[in-house]
């Protein structure tokens, strides 16, 4: 059994095995990803510890089937919890569906959802409607939601990193499945 101490981090890119990566680099999900690793690389106390680092890069012309996926799937193994970036522009990408249905069917990781849209947990709260509907975006995560812990909390530092120090949402001590937020 391996040591499953990272945190895999799934959001939508435009174009996964695209070779020059200009369009992932572009997509809003995945420079909010990229803040959180610039957040570690500035402060190594930021409790981020990024599952992508861990084994072979899955940015290129690969095969999705016989080598992308089994890819992710071994990130997705080593890692204690999902962070899923899910905004307004998510769309239901092979490789996200994939991510999710994987890291919560047959994983059962715990999930915190990271909503760039909402800045306060005041905002989030009072447009809860809302992030409900931000979930029709993946239906996988909508539909599976109830079988592990979910944290939704807002795009703030301060509640990502009380989020990511907080150990019920970690495989190995998870609590009740149910939806959770900041109060």
């Amino acid at each position: 059994m391996s040591y499953r101490n990272g945190n895999y981090c799934a959001f939508y890119v435009e174009n996964p095995s695209n070779q020059s990566n200009l369009a992932e680099h572009a997509t809003k999900d995945f420079v909010y990803y990229n803040q959180l690793r610039m957040w570690k690389g500035k402060d190594s106390s930021f409790p981020f510890i990024d599952s992508h680092n861990k084994n072979y890069n899955v940015c290129d012309d690969s095969d999705w089937k016989n080598t992308l996926k089994p890819r992710l799937r071994e990130r997705i193994r080593n890692s204690k919890n999902i962070i899923l970036i899910l905004s307004s522009i998510t769309k239901n990408s092979i490789p996200l569906k994939e991510e999710i249905d994987y890291g919560i069917n047959v994983q059962e990781l715990p999930v915190i959802v990271i909503y760039p849209d909402f800045k306060t947990k005041d905002d989030l709260l009072e447009k809860f409607n809302l992030v409900r509907s931000l979930w029709n975006n993946l239906p996988i995560f909508r539909d599976s939601m109830h079988k592990v812990p979910t944290l939704h909390i807002p795009h703030n530092k301060e509640l990502i990193i009380k989020a990511l120090n907080n150990r019920n949402f970690t495989v190995n001590n998870k609590c009740k499945e149910d939806i959770y937020y900041f109060k």
